[in-house]
């Protein structure tokens, strides 16, 4: 494969916007990402849309980013939608970087957006309770919530966690979301107020959880020739970008999780460990649920997890920064945009570009987006390695 490189990103922020429809959040982070990477939109050959509820939601199915991508005046060339779960967003991204680096094309387009705000949120929580084999979850009421639950009941119940390192995380989470301007909560929380929040399932505590949310982000990737022709210096070079399914058995004692396989693949195609990486960006679509991925992600060995945190390792000003974004639960979950805020995110740090969240020396970047459960684990997971 060719060489490929990140020349521009954008987002819209991360909330709650009821009188905003999807195009509109998707045409901004994708003017947003065309103006960064100073591409037009004629330019733009190909173009990949994430959108994973939409077809629940607001009934529109089938031709989401053919409609959403015109707000940016991108038509005319191969757009293709994605709807991966809750990984829909790093997918499109997987897909575009395959596109350029198989010479397909040499500019290409990810965008990723949700619309979850339409007025009813059992709808919205039916839409997500969907992401799952619903012939084996009918009418179980299952969340991705009591999913996570039932992993750290399982590391509660060993010893390896306590309920204050659940808490600990959330606070760390909303202190870095606090310092990002996209954010959907930019307020600190203390651990007394996370643990004194509405139980949700089990010991996953309302503050714990990322929240229903409206949201976009975009990214434009073009070819080593590309980005040495505009002289970019901002250009961020793609590593690797791997995508994996949930194996069979995936859930069985001993088998690797969904992540673990598809970061062990990212770092064989990079050439890189967990040690050469700087920050990283993670899927905790529950605060606990990041304490999961010290582990799965190779950044310590099982049932060290605690011990990185309470290191403060991973907390911003740490030996390796975990969601500088404030992740899911302090960023938002736009499910469809998250896995390109993921992307955005790195890229702002990469390039020194954080405004007051900047992670100092900030090299290589580790993004990690799962979607879907299917037998005990993410049914998809897409790992990318970021270098400046």
């Amino acid at each position: 494969m060719r060489e490929v490189f990140v020349l521009g990103v954008g987002m819209h922020p991360f909330g709650r916007f009821p009188d905003t429809p999807l195009r509109a959040l998707a045409g901004a982070a994708a003017r947003a990402a065309l103006r960064d990477a100073g591409v037009g939109p004629r330019e733009v050959q190909a173009a990949y849309f994430a959108n994973a509820l939409g077809g629940l939601l607001t009934g529109q199915e089938s031709i989401r980013g053919q409609i959403a991508l015109r707000e940016a005046g991108v038509a005319g060339v191969p757009v293709v939608n994605v709807e991966n779960a809750c990984a829909s967003g790093a997918t499109a991204f997987h897909q575009a970087v395959l596109a350029v680096g198989a010479g397909a094309c040499d500019i290409a387009l990810a965008v990723g957006a949700e619309k979850m705000f339409v007025g009813d949120t059992g709808q919205t929580l039916r839409a997500l309770a969907a992401s799952a084999d619903v012939e084996l979850t009918h009418d179980m009421g299952l969340q991705f919530t009591a999913i996570y639950a039932m992993r750290i009941q399982a590391r509660l119940a060993s010893g390896s966690l306590a309920l204050r390192h659940l808490a600990e995380v959330t606070v760390k989470s909303h202190r870095h979301g606090r310092l990002n301007p996209y954010a959907q909560h930019r307020k600190e929380v203390t651990a007394e107020e996370v643990l004194a929040s509405r139980p949700i399932a089990g010991p996953i505590r309302l503050l714990m959880c990322s929240s229903v949310s409206d949201g976009a982000a975009a990214a434009v990737v073009c070819s080593a020739e590309v980005a040495r022709r505009r002289a970019s210096a901002t250009a961020i070079r793609v590593l690797a970008c791997q995508l994996r399914s949930g194996a069979l058995g995936a859930g069985r004692e001993g088998q690797l999780s969904t992540a673990a396989r598809t970061v062990n693949a990212a770092w064989e195609q990079a050439g890189l460990g967990p040690e050469d990486i700087d920050m990283v960006e993670c899927h905790d679509a529950t605060s606990p649920g990041e304490l999961l991925y010290y582990e799965d992600l190779g950044f310590c060995k099982a049932g060290e997890a605690a011990r990185l945190l309470e290191d403060g390792d991973t907390c911003h000003t740490g030996r390796i920064p975990f969601n500088p974004s404030g992740g899911l639960t302090s960023r938002g979950h736009p499910v469809g945009a998250t896995g390109l805020a993921q992307i955005a995110e790195a890229v702002w740090q990469l390039r020194g570009e954080a405004e007051g969240r900047q992670i100092a020396r900030a090299r290589v970047a580790l993004a990690q987006n799962s979607g879907g459960w299917l037998e005990g684990d993410s049914a998809a997971g897409v790992a990318t390695v970021l270098a400046r």
